[in-house]
């Protein structure tokens, strides 16, 4: 027996519900998902031993003030050119070509007297170079 009389409606799917469903699901994974970064070469860093000894025979420093005169392992060099420093740099480098060429300029110095110890170090062969810096705690005590 069929009391109903007439035309039989379609079912509908609503996907708007579906929809804000959906992207309440897309929020939540973008939210609980942790990105790991990974380096795009595999590099083994080295370790440093704080208990190792300096080798203080094969450090040349060289400290540079504020007006741009040069000491070469506390002996001043006369002049300021390239070749003034390199020379200087030659005969303070005791261990030769494996000397470490240590950097100390002050802070208010120029640029260019630090780049032309770097360049009388090139012009030497040395070619280890490294800067001396400060802590925040030492600067501070000055």
């Amino acid at each position: 027996m069929n009391f109903r009389t007439g035309s039989r409606d379609e079912p509908e799917i609503n996907l708007i519900p579906f929809i804000d469903v959906l992207l309440v699901v897309l929020i939540f994974l973008m939210l609980t998902t942790t990105y790991s970064k990974f380096t795009e070469m595999q590099l083994q860093l080295p370790v440093a031993d704080a208990q190792a000894q300096r080798d203080y025979s094969k450090e040349v420093i060289v400290a540079v003030s504020s007006d741009g005169r040069y000491m070469v392992n506390k002996v001043p060099v006369d002049g300021r050119s390239v070749d003034a420093v390199a020379v200087a740099l030659a005969e303070g480098a005791r261990a030769g070509k494996d000397s470490v060429v240590i950097i100390s300029a002050d802070a208010t110095a120029a640029h260019q007297s630090v780049i032309t110890v770097m360049e009388a170090a090139r012009r030497t062969g040395l070619s280890q170079i490294t800067f001396a810096t400060q802590s925040a705690a030492q600067a501070g005590n000055r």
